[in-house]
């Protein structure tokens, strides 16, 4: 059934099973409770239910601690179908994806590039769209930079540094 607000829900349909990877690695079976579509680098979160334990005077007792989550944590349990879940849509179209990364010269300074995120205010108005490889390549050649004001920097400038001395 879907809401006016764009809710899907199954009448009665329980929490699904599905897999969460743990900051360690260790991987646990949980109950996923609803997705919901947000705007961001994530464009899903999930609310997941996960099994604790409390102490109680009379002796500990099953409970459950609920979280949002990425699907970067989840995996599908195979044979499980999620398709029940509440799922909360943003109105309207879709977001689409960024096509990837900007390289724009630097007004007034000759040879001089910045790397932007595709979605980045500064990438606005021109410059070359590049894939990943590409803009790493572009970081590489003398004069560039990435730009700070997005993910550029935080993304780009990892992955440059893993190539050092690999070459």
């Amino acid at each position: 059934m879907t809401s006016p607000c764009g809710d899907r829900r199954a009448a009665g349909s329980p929490p699904a099973a599905i897999a969460l990877t743990l900051p360690g690695g260790q991987t646990v079976r949980v109950r996923l409770h609803a997705r919901q579509e947000v705007t961001g680098p994530h464009p899903w979160r999930y609310l997941v239910g996960v099994p604790s334990w409390v102490a109680r005077p009379e002796g500990v007792e099953a409970a459950e601690y609920t979280v949002w989550v990425t699907d970067r944590q989840l995996t599908p349990v195979e044979g499980v179908d999620l398709s029940g879940v509440p799922t909360r849509r943003l109105p309207g179209p879709p977001p689409q994806p960024a096509p990837g990364w900007v390289v724009r010269p630097v007004p007034g300074h000759r040879g001089r590039t910045v790397v932007h995120d595709a979605a980045c205010r500064h990438a606005a108005g021109g410059g070359t769209e590049l894939g990943t490889q590409e803009a790493v390549d572009a970081l590489m050649r003398d004069g560039a930079r990435a730009c700070t004001d997005c993910d550029a920097a935080a993304v780009l400038v990892p992955a440059l540094e893993l190539g050092q001395g690999h070459g």
